[in-house]
């Protein structure tokens, strides 16, 4: 209760220009700076403690995929877009308010598990939270607000996106060349936990052995796989694509087991009919008129906001 009415306050003090007020409301510097005031957003503020918050945010959600310097750098080259994005979000979530979309609180609670199933424990998941400088509340509370936005966007601007079969089949029409099926290459494979094992297998077909002759006499599973290309990593993926139908691969290490595998048929490329491509289609031409739509729709309630960043 407190920290909103300093918030109101704030506000309230940037409008009317008495910056000598704020030192009143601060008792320490440290204090002020945290919920300094970087944008104000219709009747609504966005603070350096919301931006901080953000940077963590995102910081957390990309730590899944990017690790050390790769992650610092593209934090660090998305920053002066974050405070456009909290703008947005704010303006967003003013129209949700408006519109008073509800948020199913066990979808809330389901896309936190999810985010905490990213993390092999849950100890390290809220280790990762503290390094962040965050609790699960904040977390929870983010996730709250994408949903309101995901509702509000739904109502005005997803229900209202069509895409009709007459423009599915003029896309499909102007270039089918460009609506291929990849190559498809099929292979059987055998999975194996020790190295040895491994190359005992691979100098035994060498020299003329057949794969079932090893898989009948220690018991293992022989299954199937359908590969395109850039399925794989690429040097698995070469050493793949350099086999002939019936050849047999080297031992490959995949996540500490050992794979061989025999490409058994190649599919080569070929044209899709408009049957075949006609869902791809659809989801590329509906994202397409979603993305313009949602620009509009942004666009407009951005011109009746009123908007201000301060340095």
């Amino acid at each position: 209760m407190v920290k909103r009415k300093i918030r109101k306050l704030l506000f309230l003090v940037f409008i009317i220009g008495i910056p000598a007020l704020l030192c009143v409301l601060s008792p320490a510097p440290a204090c002020f700076a945290q919920d300094k005031i970087i944008a104000v957003v219709n009747n609504d503020i966005v603070t350096q403690k919301e931006f901080d918050d953000f940077v963590m945010f995102m910081r957390m959600q990309l730590s899944t995929e990017l690790k050390g310097r790769r992650l610092d750098d593209k934090i660090e080259s998305m920053k002066g877009e974050f405070i456009d994005r909290l703008i947005e979000d704010k303006i967003i979530l003013q129209e949700a308010q408006k519109n008073k979309i509800i948020v199913d609180e066990s979808r809330v609670k389901g896309r936190l598990d999810e985010i905490r199933k990213q993390y092999p424990s849950d100890i390290e998941f809220q280790q990762a939270l503290k390094k962040q400088g965050m609790v699960q509340a904040d977390v929870e509370s983010k996730v709250r607000d994408q949903m309101l936005m995901y509702g509000i966007i739904d109502a005005k601007v997803r229900s209202k996106v069509a895409v009709s079969p007459v423009e599915v089949t003029a896309f499909y029409q102007n270039d089918p060349a460009k609506f291929q099926a990849p190559q498809v290459s099929e292979f059987d494979y055998i999975v194996l936990e020790s190295s040895g094992l491994a190359d005992e297998i691979s100098r035994g077909i060498k020299n003329g052995q057949a794969l079932e002759s090893f898989t009948d006499k220690y018991s293992l599973s022989v299954a199937k796989l359908s590969m395109r290309e850039g399925q794989f990593k690429k040097d698995v993926e070469e050493s793949l694509m350099k086999l002939k139908s019936g050849e047999v691969s080297e031992p490959l290490k995949i996540e500490n087991k050992y794979y061989i595998f025999r490409l058994n048929n190649i599919i080569p490329p070929r044209q899709l009919s408009l049957a075949e491509a006609q869902e791809s289609i659809q989801s590329y031409l509906f994202n397409r008129k979603m993305q313009e739509k949602l620009a509009q729709w942004l666009d407009g309630l951005k011109k009746q906001s009123y908007i201000k960043i301060i340095n």
